[in-house]
């Protein structure tokens, strides 16, 4: 049996650990590369060392921008009163799209998964308390898994046994989950109904 070239195998191998990334797809993109003009393949180099090289993670927040602190964080204009809690820059996005948030935000780059090894220590968890300072209402908008809920407890525990000042009046909610727009309710889970119902609002 005929052996991939080397270089083919070793490009190969470094797609296969990105997620969602197997080894067919792997290989297909490979030999999509393969077939790029050179000069394509030099831009698609330096975008990736561009990736490191011209972002940086902001200090307040911790999302991924081109300049510190990030322009949300940098914006007169938010609402410092309200701070929602994401696990991943791209939850950030997502929030933003909506147009409907408009204070700042704490970026956790992941949840608590013991499971995986990843415990409060390996998240951007503990800097959490020092934001809190005239912060009215801490929105908690980890995913509706396991793991964001759990993430969530966590975090409401760590703000009860803290010393902060203003935790009596701080308000601390978490982000409705349940059937989503245009959904039909015969095909929902019992854990998104379940949801749904407890969201359940006036109308």
């Amino acid at each position: 049996m005929q052996k991939l070239p080397k270089a083919v195998r070793q490009l190969v191998e470094k797609f296969e650990r990105l997620p969602g990334i197997g080894p067919r797809s792997a290989q297909r993109l490979v030999f999509y590369l393969l077939h790029n003009p050179i000069t394509e393949l030099e831009d698609f180099s330096d975008k990736l060392l561009a990736l490191k090289r011209d972002t940086v993670m902001c200090s307040a927040c911790h999302n991924i921008a081109e300049s510190n602190p990030c322009s949300i964080c940098g914006d007169q204009n938010r609402d410092s009163s309200f701070l929602c809690v994401v696990e991943q820059p791209l939850d950030l996005l997502a929030l933003e799209k909506s147009d409907k948030y408009h204070g700042l935000y704490h970026v956790l780059h992941g949840s608590i998964a013991p499971l995986n090894n990843i415990g409060p220590d390996q998240l951007y968890l503990r800097d959490l308390l020092k934001r809190l300072d005239g912060v009215t209402e801490l929105i908690l908008a980890t995913n509706p898994t396991m793991e964001g809920e759990a993430t969530a407890l966590y975090i409401k525990q760590m703000i009860a046994n803290s010393d902060l000042k203003n935790k009596d009046e701080l308000s601390v909610s978490r982000i409705g989950h349940g059937l989503p727009i245009g959904a039909d309710i015969e095909y929902a889970d019992g854990v998104t109904l379940a949801r749904a119902l407890e969201g359940r609002r006036q109308i």
